[in-house]
């Protein structure tokens, strides 16, 4: 019963959400999902419930902002009078008027959805980029702590000595200087012949994010018992294999939250690429600031449209927290 209902909690906020394109029907079944979810003590603990909530909320939103737009901004046949008498008296706000000054006049919305755009395309390559080069220089410096007694001389030591260094020095320039200033350095210095500034900013992103992912998972690694690497070896796995197999695992459980958080971090920071030119969301919004001389509308339109992505992706990471703690069990 307890599981017949979760499932029926996410199905439920699947099809509100499917729903949205219709948005009465939509706002109906996301409503009737958030009441099932509040009925039902006993599935709060379920994953796909709280997936399923999550997803009736997603939808009760949009369905609440289409719903809006429709009753104010789009025409209506045979519309009641109170109907119209809003609709006058909400033009004659001042609000609307830098509404319609900020973002409808000359389609200037779309310097923050172009801007959106371009931002999550950053980030979405800068976190690649940072976790493969996170999990390399950690994996470098974790395993020269581990290998260095056992590796009596040699080319192979000298490698990873090498390596170590070269990892050392990548952590602390990048570490020690701050985001806006590598950007900078990557587009005039280093990239100054180049015009693709989305490439400029993936790098630099991505190579930052990259110093700090990588102490974040040596943490992790370092925090596993060292007696789980003697049972690799005693099960007769070698290095690579006991830290695939085993540490990297366990390491993933424990630097999950603080991973969650630096790429948080990441999201935010690319707001500083308009120091390039690279019409990102926060330029996006500077854009319009620009026009209309109006600073708080689109400013406040940016802070929350960040806001709004921040608590996604929260929600994203305690749903993945929640599974990996229940698959401990």
């Amino acid at each position: 019963m307890y599981t017949k209902k979760a499932n029926l909690i996410l199905i439920v906020g699947i099809i509100a959400l499917v729903l949205s394109v219709f948005p009465g029907a939509g706002l109906i079944c996301a409503v009737f999902g958030l009441v099932l979810y509040a009925a039902n003590k006993a599935v709060r603990t379920s994953i796909r419930a709280d997936i399923g909530r999550g997803l009736s909320i997603i939808a009760l939103l949009v369905n609440l902002v289409l719903i809006t737009y429709i009753l104010l901004f789009r025409h209506l046949d045979n519309a009641p009078a109170w109907l119209l008498s809003l609709r006058e008296s909400f033009y004659a706000t001042k609000f609307y008027g830098e509404f319609e000054n900020n973002f409808l006049i000359d389609k200037r919305y779309t310097y923050i959805s172009k801007g959106l755009g371009v931002t999550f395309e950053v980030t979405f390559f800068a976190v690649l980029l940072g976790i493969a080069l996170g999990v390399i220089v950690a994996l470098v410096r974790s395993s020269y702590d581990t290998l260095k007694e056992e590796l009596k001389g040699g080319f192979g030591k000298a490698i990873l000595y090498i390596l170590y260094k070269i990892c050392g020095v990548y952590l602390t320039v990048i570490r020690g200087t701050p985001v806006v200033v590598q950007l900078m350095i990557i587009y005039f210095v280093i990239f100054a012949s180049s015009n693709n500034k989305i490439l400029v900013a993936v790098l630099a992103f991505g190579i930052n994010s990259g110093a700090y992912v990588a102490e974040i998972i040596r943490g992790g690694i370092e925090s596993v018992d060292k007696g789980q690497f003697e049972a690799g070896r005693s099960l007769g796995f070698g290095y690579v294999r006991t830290m695939t197999f085993i540490i990297i695992p366990q390491a993933f459980k424990t630097v999950l939250p603080a991973l969650a958080n630096e790429f948080i971090v990441l999201i935010k920071e690319t707001s500083v690429s308009g120091y390039v030119g690279l019409q990102e969301l926060t330029k996006g919004g500077d854009i319009i600031r620009s026009r209309t001389y109006s600073a708080f509308m689109p400013l406040i339109a940016v802070a929350i449209i960040y806001l709004l992505i921040v608590i996604f992706f929260s929600w994203i990471v305690s749903l993945l927290e929640r599974r990996l703690k229940s698959s401990e069990r």
